[in-house]
């Protein structure tokens, strides 16, 4: 079966240390993606993504490497995220880091898939943003 991905690549001046940690620590996370997050950092633990009632998601932590690489796999969502995993990957650049991003597993290219990759972009940027300058979106500004 055929299945769809999103990938973005994001320079970030900031240490690969920094990065993992607003990648990786719920405090972080929702500073620019859910509204609130629970987890920790290691393979294995389950992390709760809830952007309001209606979307109250799960994910198992499938890849964590401190400072290097941070991946989970869905496991309750909607129909759409299920089926797929998503995660981090740090190249450490002689001014900061890039940031490899992939979520892949996506059943079909449809409309949500295309919103998706859009929100990705934005909520990435808005992590860069948050990195390198502190600056935090509040949640209901977020795409």
């Amino acid at each position: 079966m055929e299945s769809f991905d999103i990938y973005h690549d994001l320079p970030i001046k900031a240490s690969a240390a920094k990065t993992f940690e607003g990648i990786s620590n719920p405090e972080h996370l929702k500073n620019w993606w859910p509204l609130r997050c629970s987890g920790k950092p290691e393979k294995g633990a389950v992390y709760n993504f809830y952007f309001g009632p209606e979307y109250n998601w799960f994910a198992e932590v499938v890849s964590c490497r401190p400072d290097s690489a941070f991946h989970l796999s869905m496991t309750k969502s909607d129909a759409d995220w299920d089926p797929t995993s998503f995660g981090f990957d740090i190249q450490r650049k002689e001014e900061g880091i890039l940031l490899k991003f992939r979520h892949t597993g996506w059943p079909e290219r449809n409309a949500h898939f295309r919103r998706s990759s859009f929100c990705w972009a934005m909520l990435l940027n808005g992590l860069k943003n948050y990195l390198e300058k502190g600056i935090i979106i509040p949640f209901e500004e977020r795409e």
